[in-house]
């Protein structure tokens, strides 16, 4: 009986040493990346590489087709994980094989592979899916706008869930090729360069590389007829504005700004250093939004930015975001600053460089325009909470930061820094802290307490704290200094931060 009963034990040992893991060492993925700003943003358990979109879209019906297959890296061992989309999946497969899945929340995609996945493993996910994305609300809000001839994906902090599924947080970056086909005459604009275009049976497909990491709601396509202009940098950097053909009295002046996309780029590559990605350019549909982004490598510009003329300003501002924003990501959206506060400060050094008034005596300007009791001064540029990421404290209060920064350490210093840093992150993420400790080692100074003071204490610096960054340097910090030429364009480019809904 005894040995009856070792017998047993001994060939369950055997085989349990022959089955690599049970099932209780498979998990689900999160279905968040673990922002706070944001849980149910991105998802858990996996890495993304590459996303390849192949998409039909008619605009007459805003239906819109896709395939998506998705190559990716597991980070755990994966019994199931998520992806965020709001169409309607018809079939999904992993690794060739068909997989379970089903719609749960706003935008999460569950997915149950037909056997676990390993950790370190690559895995490709094809997603069958189609629906028509004007018609998805989350939130009480759409990142799609339909436009008389087409539609247009282009919004912040979310776009992707309306027309492919991701991993859709910029910590999880990726590159892509999307292949769109529309019915003949009109054109579908994506990120990246034009790999090849084809008409078959009445449809015309246009492929697009984007082959530097980009971050899901940098990724943007936009339907409709457009004049497009091509030309080629210096250098050999493809570049190609589009502009709708229905803008009406806005036409002239956007072209005249967009235009000038490639003497801009010139221009911040003296500041931040070579350009990071493959392509260039712009593109203006007729939408009625008023807001402009940093889509990568062509950035999205409403008509209303240009409605009392031509503003180089505004195409600055998001050109810069190639190199803070998009190819130095946020870590977390609380580090919005990195993006948008060197956005708005090279809107500053573009009117100093032209002669429109210098960076610091538009610091001047920002400060006496706000008092002591304005809320402007509530807004944390380091950590300003969802509900105030796009708050104009967060620009201008973010460029004054900069200023101050400019002004502890110098201009050798200073402009070291603006080009080391896209350097020393480049296609990856950062946080706020990442960029104070760069600053440090750069100049060789403490400056963790001049940071606190204009990013992170809810108050007005007082006058002996602006004026030690020399900012406000009259002695009661009253006076009012004169409006530099440039700051009507750079106000209109307030507008650039609403986004049009609640965050």
């Amino acid at each position: 009986m005894h040995r009856r009963l070792i017998v047993p034990s001994a060939l369950a040992a055997s085989l349990l040493l022959a089955i690599p893991a049970s099932a209780a060492d498979y998990a689900p993925g999160a279905p968040g990346i673990g922002d706070p700003y944001y849980p149910a943003s991105g998802n858990g358990g996996y890495d993304v590489s590459h996303y390849d979109l192949r998409l039909k879209y008619q605009p007459k019906t805003d239906l819109l087709e896709g395939t998506a297959t998705i190559l990716a890296t597991t980070t755990q061992n994966l019994s199931r994980f998520n992806l965020d989309l709001g169409l309607k999946v018809s079939e999904v497969r992993v690794n060739g094989k068909k997989a379970r899945f089903t719609a749960t929340g706003d935008h999460e995609l569950e997915i149950t592979p037909a056997t676990p996945l390993e950790k370190n493993r690559s895995i490709s996910v094809v997603v069958r899916y189609a629906g028509k994305p004007s018609q998805l609300k989350i939130g009480g809000w759409t990142a799609w706008h339909r436009t008389p001839d087409g539609g247009v994906a282009a919004q912040e902090p979310d776009s992707a869930v309306w027309w492919f599924p991701s991993n859709d947080h910029p910590l999880d970056k990726a590159t892509y090729d999307v292949s769109v086909s529309v019915p003949d005459g009109t054109q579908a604009i994506s990120n990246g360069v034009l790999q090849s275009q084809s008409s078959r049976l009445g449809w015309t497909r246009f492929n697009w590389r984007s082959d530097k990491p980009q971050a899901s709601y940098l990724a943007t396509l936009a339907v409709g007829k457009f004049d497009i202009t091509t030309d080629k940098t210096d250098k050999g950097l493809p570049v190609l504005n589009a502009y709708s053909k229905d803008l009406g009295a806005n036409a002239g002046a956007a072209r005249a700004s967009i235009e000038r996309t490639a003497e801009v780029a010139e221009w911040l590559e003296e500041v931040f250093g070579p350009y990071p990605f493959n392509a260039l350019g712009g593109y203006v549909p007729n939408v009625t939004s008023g807001y402009a982004l940093e889509t990568q490598t062509r950035p999205f510009y409403s008509p209303r930015q240009f409605v009392n003329g031509a503003n180089v300003s505004v195409v600055v501002h998001e050109l810069a975001h190639q190199w803070y924003g998009d190819s130095v990501s946020v870590d977390g959206w609380k580090d919005i600053w990195v993006n948008e506060g060197f956005a708005r400060y090279s809107q500053w050094l573009w009117s100093e460089k032209e002669g429109e008034g210098t960076a610091q005596e538009l610091a001047d300007y920002v400060y006496a325009q706000h008092p002591a009791d304005d809320p402007f001064w509530t807004v944390k540029p380091g950590d300003p909470g969802p509900d105030k990421q796009f708050d104009l404290a967060v620009y201008d209060r973010g460029a004054l930061a900069l200023q101050a920064l400019r002004n502890e350490i110098g201009d050798e210093d200073f402009f070291a820094i603006l080009k080391g840093w896209p350097t020393a992150y480049a296609y990856g993420n950062a946080k706020v802290g990442d960029f104070v400790r760069y600053a440090e080692r750069v100049s060789g100074k403490p400056l963790a307490g001049l940071f606190d003071t204009w990013l992170y204490q809810p108050t007005r610096p007082a006058a002996p704290a602006a004026a030690a960054s020399r900012i406000a340097r009259s002695s009661a910090a009253t006076a009012k200094p004169v409006q530099p030429k440039s700051w009507q364009k750079i106000a209109a480019t307030n507008t650039i931060h609403d986004h049009g809904h609640d965050h």
